[in-house]
């Protein structure tokens, strides 16, 4: 069983989170230190610890976390001007919670590179 992680409490209810998006699969709220106007977390209810722990059997999860990713850019008004999506992998990768989400970040121009 992996470790829990905060994101773990938050998907449980033991941590408050705002909600932006849930269905059976998936959850996403807005991040509390937002690196954006808008910056939205989408979390797998599954528990995977990092994007390259995926296997085959997750495929098709993988591209329903786009599609669900996709309709809440949609619904955050994000797609006429644009946005970004981030994973972060691993220590070197900034990735802080070991639980697989992507970022959704929008609102204004993203510099390139980022930082």
């Amino acid at each position: 069983m992996p470790e829990e992680t905060i994101f773990g409490k938050i998907l449980s209810g033991e941590i408050p989170s705002q909600e932006v998006y849930s269905d059976a699969e998936f959850y996403a709220f807005r991040d509390v230190n937002p690196a954006a106007p808008t910056h939205i977390l989408i979390v797998p209810r599954k528990p995977i610890p990092r994007v390259t722990d995926l296997t085959e059997a997750d495929a098709a999860l993988a591209g329903r976390m786009l599609l669900a990713a996709n309709k809440i850019a949609r619904q955050e008004g994000l797609t006429e001007k644009g946005f970004r999506y981030v994973i972060n992998c691993g220590e070197w990768g900034g990735q802080t919670v070991f639980h697989l989400h992507l970022h959704i970040l929008g609102g204004r121009a993203m510099a390139w590179p980022p930082g």
